[in-house]
């Protein structure tokens, strides 16, 4: 599928020549900190301005913007909110350009809540009832409290500071007593929040992606899955008197997505699952710089990990019997065929019709 673009924030010049930028929605030229300068009607009404078409820079800039107007489409809200077009604005973070303007075209432009998919039924937006999901886990925000951060996107409803939340995965209640907005690393505290806000709550391994909250009903969110890992490591503790520590360690950032963590059915060694090599590095250097905790990795003779179910509770429980030198538990207790590679996988797949290998799982 091809994605537009279309020019919003235009700039003008660049590096050591930046001189400001150009608003197209707000048809304002502004000056490298923001402030407005210049205004018109007409792109063409800027030529009258003696004190902008002097600089050779400007006009370069409206060169360039006259080309990419003619050559890319005009903004149309109910294309970029099919996915087809999208807006370009120039700016950065660090040096707080073009910042407004985001926030600004995020709020005017930016599709309202819709409808969640779940089960038994997609929670509606409009909903009294209040209901969000964890999307996000994310530990050590704080390095001075060790905090961990859950964060919520709601559903449905009015959640307020104080109220009480059932987590549909362990059924059990929660007083969310000290949810917060971030904004950078800036943090309040949400005194209210509604549909389509992001709610950050800090809680002690009770929270996991994928679990659902709601005021009581028995709701799950799906289409949050865990995907199989490609490269399948064994974890070597340099210092064997920090076990406890890198168990904790493993067990929060497999949370967190940063990996999949198992446990073989038979002996007691900790297995990583990541998709990308990248992941074993940001693995590695967290365990060490949040944990203290050095590890290494080594190869094993497996390649392929995929998770296992059936609608036969005893042809699973036969699968597992006979494979059970390859079997290993997810941190939530699920089965896992390890296999040596993919030839082995579809053998098993063979021989054992009625067990689904899976190469995604709903996390719930």
């Amino acid at each position: 599928m091809a994605l537009d673009l279309t020019p919003v924030l235009w700039p003008i010049g660049q590096g050591v020549d930046f001189h400001g930028y150009l608003d197209l929605l707000e048809k304002r030229v502004l000056s490298p900190r923001g402030k407005p300068i210049a205004e018109y009607n007409a792109i063409e009404d800027l030529l009258d301005n003696d004190s902008l078409i002097e600089d050779p820079v400007f006009m370069t800039a409206l060169e360039t913007l006259e080309m990419a107007t003619a050559m890319l489409p005009p903004f149309d809200l109910e294309t970029f909110h099919a996915g087809h077009l999208s807006p370009v604005l120039f700016g950065s973070a660090l040096k707080g350009i073009g910042v407004a303007e985001l926030l600004r075209t995020l709020g005017e432009w930016g599709p309202e809540p819709r409808p969640q998919p779940a089960i038994p039924a997609p929670i509606e937006p409009a909903d009294k009832k209040v209901t969000g999901f964890v999307f996000k886990v994310q530990a050590n925000m704080d390095a001075n409290h060790r905090d961990r951060i859950a964060f919520v996107r709601l559903c449905s409803g009015t959640f307020t500071r104080g109220m009480r939340l059932k987590n549909v995965r362990s059924g059990k209640d929660m007083a969310v007593s000290n949810p917060m907005f971030f904004f950078g690393n800036d943090r309040e505290l949400a005194e209210q929040a509604v549909a389509g806000d992001i709610v950050g709550i800090p809680n002690h391994g009770t929270l996991s992606v994928g679990d659902t909250l709601t005021e009581g009903a028995t709701i799950n969110v799906t289409g949050i899955p865990n995907f199989a890992p490609e490269i399948i490591r064994r974890v070597r503790l340099t210092d064997h008197m920090k076990t406890k520590q890198m168990a904790k360690a493993l067990s929060d950032l497999s949370e967190e997505g940063v990996t999949r963590v198992f446990r073989r059915v038979v002996g007691a060694d900790w297995i990583v699952g990541v998709v990308g090599q990248l992941q074993l590095e940001v693995l590695s250097s967290r365990v060490a710089k949040e944990y203290g905790v050095p590890i290494t990795f080594e190869s094993l003779n497996y390649e392929v990990a995929r998770w296992i179910e059936s609608d036969d509770p005893k042809e699973l429980e036969r699968f597992i019997a006979a494979q059970k030198m390859n079997i290993a538990e997810d941190r939530t207790g699920s089965p896992v065929f390890l296999a040596q590679n993919a030839r082995w996988a579809d053998r098993a797949k063979q021989d054992f019709p009625k067990i689904r290998f899976l190469t995604t799982k709903e996390r719930h």
